[in-house]
């Protein structure tokens, strides 16, 4: 299938799904975090919502955050590896991204097709796998696919925002029902904390490198490879090889500081 770039509808869309209480259920509402788990009851995809008030950060400093690839390598401990691949516009990029997953689960990657738009006070940054033919997936990993993911950053005022993360994923896997009940009420909240923490800490850490390349705002800034739309796919999860991890035990699990 083809691989459309977003419009300003499809910005509107993710918007009001990450406004919208209906088909949510809360899973987790402390210390400012709230988890929510999608209503339908699915063996395959995996749909949460999250959201955190940031009261000490300005919405373009999260935003530059969440765009700095350089940046997230010295906060994002889940992270194995993260490189941007080429550019489609001057808001669209396809990239890679691996994780690691809480043992004895596989580690999990993605081919993302990524897009951003400054909204008024809001900031959208969006995703959803593609295949690219110089980037297949790899044997040490489980291709997971990404039917829709994204942040909504909206401002509260002059230093103060509320982010959302919105995901939708087909992991690729039976996945076992702790390891759903445990992403909800430990590994999402220490996540969203993670990235409210790095945001505090950013504008010094920019400061003393490149404080001025930010080429998510500055298109000129951009020296990425061009990426042709007609060499990219729409990742269909039906043609990646599903793996059955429903029956590993959580006594076996290695528990890291996503509990802390």
């Amino acid at each position: 299938m083809p691989v459309q770039i977003p419009d300003d509808a499809d910005f509107t869309s993710f918007k009001e799904q990450c406004e919208s209480h209906e088909g949510w259920l809360a899973r987790y509402n402390r210390g400012g975090v709230t988890v929510w788990c999608s209503a339908e009851d699915s063996n395959t995809v995996q749909k949460l919502k999250m959201r955190i008030v940031c009261k000490d950060v300005r919405a373009e400093t999260l935003y530059d955050v969440l765009h700095d690839t350089a940046y997230r390598k010295k906060w994002d401990t889940n992270m194995i590896d993260t490189y941007d691949i080429g550019r489609l516009t001057v808001n669209a990029d396809v990239g890679y991204y691996s994780w690691k997953c809480p043992s004895p689960l596989k580690n999990r990657d993605f081919v993302t097709m990524r897009s951003w738009l400054p909204l008024g006070n809001d900031y959208l940054i969006i995703n959803y796998s593609v295949k690219h033919p110089q980037h297949p997936p790899k044997k040490d990993f489980v291709r997971a696919v990404s039917l829709l993911t994204g942040y909504l950053i909206q401002s509260n005022g002059p230093s103060s925002c509320t982010l959302y993360y919105l995901t939708q994923v087909d992991p690729k896997g039976s996945l076992p029902k702790w390891v759903v009940n445990r992403v909800s009420q430990f590994v999402a909240p220490k996540a969203m904390k993670k990235i409210y923490k790095a945001s505090q800490k950013y504008p010094e850490w920019k400061r003393k490198h490149n404080p001025s390349l930010k080429p998510w705002m500055f298109p000129e800034q951009n020296a990425l490879p061009c990426v042709s739309l007609a060499d990219l796919t729409l990742q269909r999860a039906d043609s990646l090889e599903n793996i059955d991890e429903s029956g590993l035990n959580e006594e076996k699990a290695h528990h890291s500081d996503e509990e802390d």
